[in-house]
């Protein structure tokens, strides 16, 4: 069964929508920058934020009065444009069945940067609890999906840390392989919360300046927030309703070596686990992937392990390899979607993205991909998502004709 992609919304640091953020990928801009938006007393660290305020996303979707947050707000966005492109997304009945279409969406940080703000306030004034009732994970997806009424049967949420949108997406191929569900939505949406910040910075892999994935001087991550969603069917779906495929989900993997609550392996065994079971759905050997978009967030442990991981499975041939993080910033739970779109638009387009930062190569790493390189037919594109837990996800893309 060949699982298709037929739409596709991206918002992050780097662009509102395909257009902005395949601009900014080719000219190599970054949208690391102080913080603006986040409501914190720590103006000093960079982050990838989205370039608009919380209003005017709000004007942009047409929204009132109605109690949303920050994550719902960029996820409405992104997902109006997957949606937009995917249309006109009316699935036919089945008999006396009517169509089916499953939301997906991956969060951890959910609605905490409401609730983080108005919590103190809960038993004194309760004219902001409405915000307060929006925090878990499952109310912003359900926020997302009411924006778009009468459009989903199934809603549900994927928190699996930041390969939380990575699972949705398999969790969406999954439904779609198990006929479950007609048409599966699937991505991550995740913002910038104060609560999130502290916590990477107790956990003292917080960047002061440009983060930069694979470097031997590298000494952290710069947070990032964002939004992107896919449309997935099967290839026979989209030939029904007349829908033009993107590209193809040939393949996914998942593992968890549960080797440390945040730490990573030193072998990368989970994220190698991923990567083969990826490829062996896809019936794709390593020397057939054309580029790898790694997990690369720019900590000192990741990019040891995952460069171990993939010098394992590629051995002496490695493909061109790279992390966007340093322009988008690590987007955490909302980093697979976010990530897999720009592997769609790297096949689209034929280039390869930039490993912003990168200058000196780190001992016993790879050696990423230093400047975006135009005019590179790819066939097949590897995207690693690993998550806190060794919660590793692995997914594989092939364009159209292969």
């Amino acid at each position: 069964m060949n699982i298709v992609i037929t739409g596709a919304g991206i918002v992050s640091a780097i662009g509102i929508g395909k257009t902005e953020t395949l601009q900014s990928l080719l000219e190599e801009h970054t949208g690391i920058a102080p913080l603006r938006y986040l409501h914190t007393d720590h103006r000093d660290f960079l982050a990838g934020e989205v370039k608009l305020s919380d209003e005017e996303m709000k004007q942009r979707l047409g929204i009132d009065s109605e109690p949303t947050t920050r994550t719902s707000l960029m996820g409405m966005m992104a997902l109006k444009e997957a949606l937009s492109e995917a249309a006109p997304l009316s699935v036919p009945p089945r008999g006396d069945t009517p169509g089916r279409i499953a939301l997906i969406s991956g969060t951890t940080v959910g609605g905490m940067d409401k609730s983080e703000q108005y919590y103190l306030d809960f038993l004194a004034d309760d004219s902001r609890n409405d915000y307060i009732r929006t925090h878990d994970c499952g109310s912003t997806t359900e926020q997302i999906a009411r924006h778009f009424p009468g459009v989903f049967s199934l809603v549900t949420t994927s928190s699996t840390a930041c390969s939380s949108a990575a699972n949705a997406i398999v969790m969406g191929a999954n439904l779609l392989r198990s006929r479950m569900t007609d048409v599966a939505v699937v991505g991550g949406s995740e913002c910038i919360s104060r609560f999130h910040l502290n916590g990477f910075n107790s956990l003292m892999i917080l960047d002061p300046n440009q983060c930069r994935p694979f470097d031997a001087d590298r000494a952290g991550l710069n947070l990032g927030e964002g939004a992107a969603y896919l449309v997935l069917e099967t290839e026979d779906h989209a030939r029904q309703r007349g829908a033009q495929p993107l590209a193809r989900l040939a393949g996914y993997g998942n593992a968890c070596d549960a080797f440390h609550q945040t730490a990573s392996s030193d072998n990368g065994e989970g994220a190698f686990l991923a990567m083969q079971k990826a490829l062996g759905m896809a019936g794709l050997q390593p020397s057939d992937i054309n580029y790898v978009n790694a997990h690369g967030t720019g900590t000192p442990n990741n990019d040891v392990s995952e460069s171990q991981a993939i010098k394992r499975l590629f051995s002496n041939a490695l493909p061109p390899i790279s992390s966007t993080k340093g322009m988008t910033g690590h987007t955490t739970s909302a980093s697979g979607s976010i990530e897999t779109v720009i592997c769609l638009l790297a096949l689209q387009h034929a280039f390869l993205p930039a490993n912003y930062g990168f200058t000196t190569p780190m001992p016993d790493g790879i050696t990423p991909v230093a400047h975006v390189k135009t005019g590179r037919q790819l066939r097949h594109v590897m995207c690693n998502s690993f998550g806190f837990g060794g919660n590793d996800t692995s997914l594989i893309l092939s364009n159209r004709k292969s």
